[in-house]
């Protein structure tokens, strides 16, 4: 028979688990003009669980808890270029400047694409 506490840690780590898979940390390929990005995610997960057995003059039982936790990070993306791939971090707070820095292009390809996607399709 096994503890409470020690189901509960099992069914906690295997939910947490289809959220950090490869798909998770590789991201879905974007598609913009001649450029794939392919964003690059750091996971961080946390698991907490305990349980008990006690006994009085009449009742026996026993209980358990648990928690857990998972955080995405974007941290990058690679880029590929016809036969070019190269690797491009996302500066610490999140931004996204280092990456528009070295590649100008996809800022002016995004932003004509959102531009395409604001205007009313003809009848």
């Amino acid at each position: 028979m096994t503890s409470p506490a020690s189901e509960i840690i099992g069914k906690l780590m295997e939910d947490l688990k289809t959220v950090a898979k490869t798909e998770t940390i590789l991201g879905q390929e974007i598609k913009v003009g001649e450029f794939t990005l392919i964003p690059v995610s750091r996971i961080s997960l946390g698991v907490g669980a305990g349980g008990g057995k006690g006994t009085d003059n009449k009742k026996e039982g026993e209980g358990g808890g648990g928690g857990g936790g998972v955080m995405v990070t974007p941290i990058a993306f690679i880029v590929i270029k016809g036969g070019d791939i190269s690797f491009h971090g996302i500066k610490r707070g999140g931004t996204l400047d280092g990456l528009f820095e070295h590649l100008p292009e996809i800022t002016e390809k995004i932003l004509a694409k959102t531009k395409e996607a604001d205007k009313p399709e003809a009848a």
